[in-house]
């Protein structure tokens, strides 16, 4: 009989259950006993959402991020919270985001951890800090109390840890010694560890490695080797899971690995699975990821089955079945959606219905197809309905995307000649200040574009609304003395959703949230068709905006690889000419703006090296199309016209030159949590063109002192010269509240006039 499991839930709720008590936890309007019930009560759910499986994962819950977790579990604890008061939590939540309350005394106050993306998704960890003097003890007992609730509940509790050699490659040095060296200790934590797990009764643990899918060097493989043959003296077993990619070279490592079972991506890797069943000892278990965990797409059981037979009768019991990764990338239950496009709905599978799946497929294999008949064809049908909807292909898009030339991708005149143009005509002073676009999303914004939404509110009425909040936004920048403004945004509810609605070819959830990090979450659209822009989608508001002030105004739109990149994605084209079809809708909105006045444009590309392939050798095909589409978007305007970039929380130090060869005038970019490391990349590459490091790091509610914001960009300046550097924060400021929004923006400000005048005094 064939064994499924998953390698791990969302953790947020059919409601966003988790996030609303965190932020409640956080304001201090719930004490951490009840926030630990929320967090019982969601794992018991979980568990019954997945009781078909014969192992359900467990240690999979968090409350912030499960590498953040593993950096408790194993008491890496930055140094920086050690002496603070507080429990486990609060200093846990410190690490996060800087405090574990709102309203929290300052002297309990850190910086909070670096935050970057997980592999190639939209999801968020915290970097691991390592140094030389780094010691690991083990506090298990989160984790051992999660198994007794599974156990209690009837679960055959399978724990999810990350792989000590994924763990520390994940992480950072503070003082550049090798991490390597903290292998041994760490392991000497696993087995204490694995040997408490046994103890509890845990048959089988998972073992997250999935850096096994990107290219390593010699001491990370031989790392990965010398970590197996030590875990393997551990009384239970072990089952090593890869995901994201292909093993390529890594395969045969993979496969003679002393472990108990081998768990494989065959979403992404189908063509390793023959060779991997070849050269898997017999004795080992192989787990194929048969179940696309990134995408809400069915799978096509049928062509599934006719794939996994052959597999079954040679692997018989060795065979399991799982989705591809962890469900945390999708939603949770697509049977909360009820007005979803019905055509549309029956195509998709969110996470319970994923599971489902699984079901489907192991009973046609242990029983037969005709055991599950009925369910086999609803999913041919799904699956057909898709293939041959006439809502998916476009011609007259197509023929526009073939239509592209390379002159659309270029600008007028280089940016030598039109930053000089730019400079006379917007007058900016040394060190201007921006921000990154939106402003605070007010419980009184939310519940205008809710109730308009239902009908609640009228057109008329919402506009007046949302022309108000945008002129209170505009007056509290120009109070701050801010010299470049934004509109602030109130009527977008995201960055990628707010435009795909009004693009022909998207189609939307009502409850598809996704977890991105700790409480924000994402709803990605469903990008299913040829995408096209049917009307202008912001020159309205914008417009608007520009009226009220004579100070520059930027207009603020979403890039098309990020618009790609955090959207649910079609499967049945290349990558590279959805963007392109994007590319030509975000053109024309640029266009749009200009002709109406506005000749700074943002465009934001935050999700950029979030497409970028794992492997190092696939990367230039990406960047390649990638920048071209972006160029597409940008270049068709008047030397004169000013165009930014945006991008946070990646690690950009290694693509510079592609991110050099966007050309847009002016580029912001994260660099406060990690105290301006970026910078250490202009050392061997001169970034060319203007540049904003992020000064204030807005997810996390610590306001950024005068003096902090000053030694930040002093810092820049030893790398770029002042009349090309910006001060910003690094991301929008949605998510925070005007109490801490304005002073931080005010040091801001006090930052810029310090710095233009220490520069006028040096000269």
């Amino acid at each position: 009989m064939i064994t499924i499991h998953s390698l791990g839930f969302p953790r947020i709720g059919k409601k966003r259950e988790l996030k609303f008590a965190l932020e409640k936890f956080w304001r201090g309007d719930i004490t951490q006993q009840q926030l630990e019930q929320t967090g019982r009560q969601l794992r018991q759910q979980n568990w019954r959402e997945q009781s078909a499986l014969d192992l359900a994962p467990v240690g999979d819950f968090s409350f912030y991020d499960q590498i953040l977790d593993a950096s408790f579990l194993f008491g890496n604890h930055p140094a920086r919270v050690r002496d603070l008061g507080g429990d486990d939590l609060a200093n846990y939540f410190r690490v996060a985001r800087g405090r574990a309350h709102t309203h929290e005394h300052e002297c309990a106050c850190v910086q909070a951890g670096e935050m970057t993306k997980w592999f190639d998704t939209n999801y968020h960890y915290i970097v691991p800090e390592f140094s030389a003097d780094t010691r690991f003890n083990l506090h298990a007992d989160a984790l051992l109390e999660q198994v007794r609730e599974a156990q209690a509940a009837g679960v055959v509790a399978k724990p999810v840890l990350v792989g000590p050699v994924t763990y520390l490659w994940l992480g950072k040095s503070q003082d550049h010694s090798d991490r390597l060296t903290l292998l041994e200790p760490l392991l000497a934590v696993y087995l204490q560890l694995l040997s408490k797990l046994a103890a509890a009764g845990v048959e089988w643990v998972q073992i997250d490695e999935p850096i096994l899918v990107t290219e390593l060097d010699a001491s990370w493989r031989q790392a990965l080797n010398h970590a197996c043959h030590q875990l393997k003296s551990a009384p239970l077993k072990l089952l090593l899971a890869t995901y994201f990619g292909e093993l390529q070279e890594n395969l045969q490592l993979a496969c003679e690995l002393p472990v108990d079972g081998l768990h494989i991506d065959a979403i992404n890797g189908r063509d390793e699975v023959a060779r991997i069943a070849d050269w898997l000892p017999g004795h080992k278990v192989l787990s194929v990821g048969v179940i696309n965990g990134r995408n809400i797409w069915k799978t096509d059981l049928t062509a599934t089955l006719v794939w996994l037979e052959p597999l079954h009768q040679r692997l018989g019991q060795r065979l399991w079945l799982a989705p591809s990764c962890s469900l945390l990338h999708v939603p949770v239950d697509l049977a909360s959606e009820q007005k979803l496009d019905d055509e549309i709905k029956q195509w998709l599978a969110f996470a319970v219905q994923k599971l489902d799946e699984l079901r489907i497929l192991a009973t046609a294999l242990n029983e037969g197809r005709a055991a599950v008949a009925d369910e086999l064809a609803q999913n041919a049908a799904a699956v057909n309905s898709r293939r041959q909807s006439g809502r998916i292909h476009r011609p007259a898009v197509k023929q526009r995307v073939a239509e592209i030339t390379a002159a659309m991708g270029q600008r007028l005149a280089p940016y030598a000649e039109r930053s000089k143009q730019q400079r006379n005509k917007f007058r900016l002073p040394l060190y201007p200040t921006t921000t990154i676009g939106s402003f605070p999303q007010t419980a009184e914004i939310r519940k205008a574009r809710r109730d308009y939404r239902v009908g609640e509110l009228g057109a008329d009425d919402y506009r007046r609304i949302m022309r108000d909040e945008i002129a209170h936004c505009v007056h509290q920048q120009e109070a701050l003395g801010l010299d470049v403004l934004v509109h602030g945004e109130p009527e977008r509810n995201d960055m990628v959703e707010y435009f795909g609605e009004q693009l022909d070819g998207y189609a939307f959830s009502q409850h598809g949230w996704v977890q991105s990090y700790g409480s924000r979450c994402v709803k990605p659209p469903i990008l299913f068709g040829d995408i096209s822009r049917p009307r202008a989608m912001t020159v309205d508001w914008i417009s608007w905006a520009r009226s009220l002030t004579d100070k520059p105004m930027k207009g603020m739109l979403t890039g098309p690889a990020t618009m790609l990149n955090w959207s649910f994605v079609r499967d049945d084209q290349p990558r590279s000419q959805t963007c392109l079809q994007l590319s030509l809708a975000i053109r024309d909105e640029v266009l749009d703006l200009e002709k109406a006045g506005i000749d700074m444009i943002q465009i934001d590309e935050a999700a950029l090296r979030e497409g970028l392939p794992l492997r190092r050798s696939q990367w230039q095909d990406y960047l390649d199309w990638a920048i071209q589409a972006f160029r597409i978007s940008a270049n068709g305007v008047r030397n004169d016209t000013q165009i930014h970039t945006h991008m946070c929380y990646s690690e950009f130090n290694d693509i510079m030159p592609a991110i050099a060869d966007m050309d847009a005038d002016v580029i912001t970019i994260e660099t406060s949590r990690s105290n301006m490391e970026l910078l250490a990349a202009f050392e061997a590459f001169e970034y060319p063109n203007e540049i904003g490091p992020g000064v204030y790091d807005i997810h996390s509610p610590n306001i950024p002192d005068v003096d902090a914001i000053v030694a930040l960009m002093k810092k820049a300046a030893e790398h770029i010269p002042p009349e090309r550097l910006w001060v910003n924060p690094d991301c929008g400021l949605k998510t925070r509240n005007w109490e801490e929004v304005l002073p931080a923006l005010t040091n801001m400000v006090t930052a810029s006039r310090i710095l233009a005048q220490d520069l006028a005094e040096a000269v």
